[in-house]
Parts: structure tokens; sequence; C-alpha cells
């Protein structure tokens, strides 16, 4: 495997990590709304939830500071040493990045950010998880 190759893959697993960070995000609030519904208890562990929190607010934390997400700036580093363009690349890296990357005001994602981090503040008070046990 060459120098280039190395580094193309590596900018492929971060987007891939990147892609899963959100999925985890995005659909974890969905199903704790529907599972929340339906009265399935996993969705109430407090793990689990701690740790969905926990990822949104570091997102918004990101947004409201300016600070460019870490997995963005780390793929775009790897894909240089490549020598590829910024979002160039495999197919893989193609449509992951078609899905996760937005044109938009900076405002505009901070809003949804913000938006979306309330929701799932409020999922805590509509959808409580179980207490930690000691």
């Amino acid at each position: 495997m060459t120098d280039t190759e190395l580094y193309r893959t590596l900018a492929d697993l971060v987007l891939i990590t990147h892609v899963a960070f959100v999925g985890f995000v995005v659909i974890g609030l969905l199903l704790i709304i529907v599972g929340g519904f339906c009265g399935w208890k996993w969705v109430r562990n407090p793990w689990f939830r701690a740790l969905h929190l926990a990822g949104i607010g570091l997102v918004v934390a990101q947004a409201w500071l300016g600070i460019v997400c870490p997995l963005t700036t780390l793929e775009m580093y790897l894909r240089g040493q490549a020598d590829d363009e910024a979002y160039g690349g495999t197919f893989v890296a193609h449509w992951l990045q078609r899905l996760l990357y937005y044109t938009a005001p900076w405002w505009v994602f901070t809003l949804c950010y913000t938006l979306f981090g309330l929701a799932v503040a409020g999922s805590w008070l509509r959808i409580r998880p179980r207490p930690f046990r000691r």
C-alpha cells in the first residue's frame, strides 16, 4: 500500500466514524422518542442517555464556540496528505460526504445544532432515564 492509499484509507475511516457519530446522535433521539412511547426499557439506560446527551452537547458547544469538528479537520488533513481534494476520494467517501456535508451559513448550523440539542435535553424530561446504579 502506498502512502497515498494509506492516507486516503485513513481519511475514509475518519469519515465513516464521523457519519456513525452523526447517526448515533440523530437516530439515537428518534429511538429514544419511539422507545419511550413503545415502552422499550433500553432507551432509559442512563449510560446510553448520558453518552447521547454528551455527544450532542459537544456538537452544540463546538458550534457556539466556532470550532470546526476535529473529525472534519483530521479528515481534511489526511486527504491533503493523500493529495486528494478536500472532499474527493473513493466512492464510499463521495457518498458519505454528500450525506454529511451541506452548504449553508454557519449560523444555520449553530441554530440547528442548538435546537436539536434542546430536543435531546427535552427528551430527558419526557422520557426519563433510569437512575445510575451504585
